[in-house]
C-alpha cells in the first residue's frame, strides 16, 4: 500500500509539474492576448507601459507558485545563479531608477524583470526529468506554432501585417502569427527550429522535425531577413563551438564587437555610411541609424547612470525635447540594440554587468558543459539559442523584454548552460539504490546530479 501511495503521489507531482511548466511557457510564448489589434498601437504608449493590473496579478501569482514549488526542490540552490553578479546588477538598476523621470515605474519594471528571471530559471527545475521536459516542449511548441498558422489562415487581418495597419504599413504581407510583430515572430520561430532539432534527437523524431520544418517555413514568410540569415550562420557557429571552443569564443566576441562597431559607426559617420552604401548595404539598417544617433547622443550626456530602467523611450520628457522637432526616432519603442539599451538603462556599469552575465560567463559554461558527461543534445540546444540571441541583440533589444518569447527563451539558454556546466550525471541502474546526491535539472536522467 505504501508503494501504491508513493506512486500516486509521484503521478500527482508529475501532473502538477507539467501544468506549471506549460503555464509558464504559454504565458511567454502565447500571452494573455494573442493576435493583438494592430490598430490599437500608439506611438505615445510608454516603453514597458502596456502592462495592466490583471497581467501584473497573474505574473505575481505565477511567480509565487513557482517560487514555492522550487523551494521544495532539492535543486533550489541552483536558482538564480550567479547570485553575486545578479544582485549587483539589480541593486545598480534600482539606484539608477532614482534618477528616472518616474522612479516608481522604473522600480515596478525592475521587480517584474526579477520575476521573469525567476520563472525562466524555475522552468528548468520543474520537470522531473529530461523526458518530461522534451515531452512538454513538444506540447507547448505544437500549440504555439499551430496557433500562429491558425491565425494566418483564419484571421489574416490579425496574423499578417496589412497595408491598413496603424503603424508600419510597409510590412504588409509579412506573417506575424499570434505575435505582435513579424520580427518577434521570426525570432520565436528560429528558436522553435532549434527546439525541433533538439526534440528530434531526444526521442521525438517525427514531431521534432515537423516543428523544425513548420517553424522554418514560417520564418521565411515572416519577412524577418535578419533571423532568416542568422539561422544557418548560428548552426555553423555552434558547430565550431562544439569542435573548437576557443575559436568559437574568439569568433563570438570578435563578431559582436565588430558588428556593433559597424552598425554604430554607420549611424554617426557619413563617410562610413557612404562606404556601406557603395557596397550595396543599407547604411541605415532599415532606418535604425536615426534611433542609434539619438541614443548615442543621450548616452553621451549620462554615460554612468543612464536614464533609469526602461525610462527613456516614449516618455513625455523625450516627446517634449528638442529632438522631437528634428527626428522621428523619439517615437521608437527602444534602442533596437540590446547593448546600447543597457547604456540607456543604467550606463556603463549596467552594460558591463550585463555583458559579463550574458556573454562572458556563458562562454565558460559552454566549455565545461561540452567537456562534461551531460546530454550533448541539450547543451547544443542552449548553445544555439544563446548565440542567436546575442547576435539578434545587435539589431533588436531583447534583453529584459519582460513579455513575449525572446527574453524568456534566452534566459532558458543562459541558465540552462550553467546547469549543464555544473551538474554531473549520475547514472542509476534498476539494480542500484538511488544515490543521495542532489537532483540535477535538465540532465537526461535529471535523475540525479552532483554539483561540481
Amino acid at each position: 500500500m505504501a508503494e501504491i501511495g508513493k506512486a500516486a503521489a509521484a503521478r500527482k507531482s508529475g501532473i502538477f509539474a507539467a501544468f506549471l511548466f506549460l503555464a509558464i511557457f504559454s504565458y511567454f510564448w502565447v500571452g494573455l492576448s494573442p493576435f493583438p489589434d494592430p490598430n490599437a498601437a500608439s506611438l505615445s504608449t510608454p516603453y514597458g507601459g502596456t502592462s495592466n493590473v490583471l497581467n501584473q496579478l497573474i505574473v505575481i501569482a505565477m511567480s509565487t507558485v513557482v517560487l514555492v514549488t522550487v523551494l521544495k526542490n532539492p535543486a533550489r540552490h541552483l536558482l538564480l545563479r550567479p547570485y553575486g553578479l545578479l544582485i549587483c546588477l539589480m541593486v545598480w538598476l534600482l539606484f539608477t531608477g532614482l534618477f528616472a523621470g518616474d522612479p516608481s515605474a522604473a522600480f515596478r519594471r525592475i521587480v517584474f524583470a526579477i520575476l521573469v528571471c525567476l520563472c525562466a530559471n524555475a522552468a528548468l527545475l520543474i520537470p522531473r526529468d529530461g523526458r518530461q521536459f522534451a515531452k512538454l516542449m513538444c506540447i507547448g511548441l505544437t500549440f504555439a506554432i499551430g496557433l500562429s498558422y491558425f491565425g494566418v489562415i483564419a484571421f489574416p487581418h490579425l496574423a499578417i501585417h496589412q497595408a491598413t495597419d496603424a503603424l508600419e504599413q510597409s510590412l504588409a504581407g509579412d506573417w506575424r502569427g499570434h505575435f505582435g510583430h513579424k520580427n518577434v515572430a521570426a525570432a520565436a520561430m528560429v528558436y522553435a527550429v532549434f527546439f525541433g532539432l533538439y526534440l528530434a534527437k531526444a526521442g521525438h523524431g517525427r514531431v521534432g522535425m515537423v516543428i523544425a520544418l513548420t517553424a522554418g517555413f514560417f520564418v521565411l514568410h515572416a519577412g524577418g531577413k535578419t533571423s532568416a540569415a542568422m539561422l544557418p550562420a548560428i548552426l555553423l557557429l555552434a558547430c565550431i563551438f562544439e569542435r573548437w571552443t576557443k575559436l568559437g569564443a574568439v569568433m563570438l566576441i570578435g563578431g559582436l564587437a565588430g558588428l556593433n562597431l559597424i552598425l554604430l559607426a554607420a549611424a554617426v559617420s557619413p563617410s562610413f555610411s557612404s562606404l556601406l552604401a557603395s557596397a550595396g548595404i543599407d547604411p541605415t539598417f532599415t532606418d535604425r541609424g536615426s534611433i542609434w544617433r539619438l541614443a548615442l547622443s543621450a548616452i553621451a550626456e549620462r554615460p554612468i547612470i543612464g536614464y533609469g530602467f526602461q525610462s527613456f523611450w516614449q516618455t513625455e520628457a523625450l516627446f517634449n525635447s528638442g529632438q522631437a522637432m528634428t527626428t522621428w526616432a523619439v517615437t521608437a519603442a527602444n534602442s533596437h540594440n540590446g547593448y546600447v539599451e543597457q547604456l540607456i538603462n543604467g550606463g556603463i556599469p549596467a552594460l558591463a554587468m550585463v555583458v559579463m552575465w550574458l556573454v562572458i560567463l556563458p562562454i565558460g559554461y559552454v566549455r565545461r558543459a561540452l567537456s562534461g558527461s551531460n546530454d550533448i543534445a541539450l547543451t547544443r540546444l542552449f548553445l544555439r539559442i544563446w548565440l542567436f540571441s546575442l547576435f539578434l541583440a545587435c539589431l533588436e533589444s531583447p534583453f529584459f523584454g519582460n513579455s513575449g518569447p525572446i527574453w524568456f527563451t534566452m534566459l532558458l539558454a543562459v541558465f540552462g548552460l550553467r546547469l549543464q556546466a555544473n551538474a554531473g550525471l549520475v547514472i542509476r541502474t534498476s539494480s542500484s539504490p538511488a544515490p543521495k546526491a542532489r537532483p540535477a535539472p535538465l540532465v537526461d536522467a535529471m535523475a540525479l546530479g552532483k554539483p561540481r
